[in-house]
């Protein structure tokens, strides 16, 4: 196994880790900036307003990504799997 495997292996895991982060990260982040907007906008300055709209809004975006974001793991792992003879080599 040669470093730039290694480091091929290390990319690709990256790019999928940023690629299964993204949509609840992205949720979580506008949710929060609309809620913070209507906070400004009415001046309640109540912490904890915050939690269950983002909380709904990720577990809603878990079931709506979760069948591609587990498509996308399913089919690094198997290309990983089938790499594993030219890695040992």
């Amino acid at each position: 196994m040669t470093p730039e495997m290694v480091v091929d292996i290390g990319r690709e895991a990256g790019e999928i880790i940023l690629l299964l982060a993204a949509p609840p990260l992205l949720t979580g982040l506008i949710i929060g900036l609309i809620i913070s907007l209507l906070q400004a906008a009415t001046q309640i300055q109540e912490m904890t307003l915050t939690f269950i709209p983002k909380l709904i809004g990720i577990g809603a975006s878990l079931i709506i990504a979760g069948h591609w974001m587990l498509a996308l793991v399913t089919e690094y792992t198997i290309r990983l799997y089938e790499r594993i003879p030219s890695l040992i080599g």
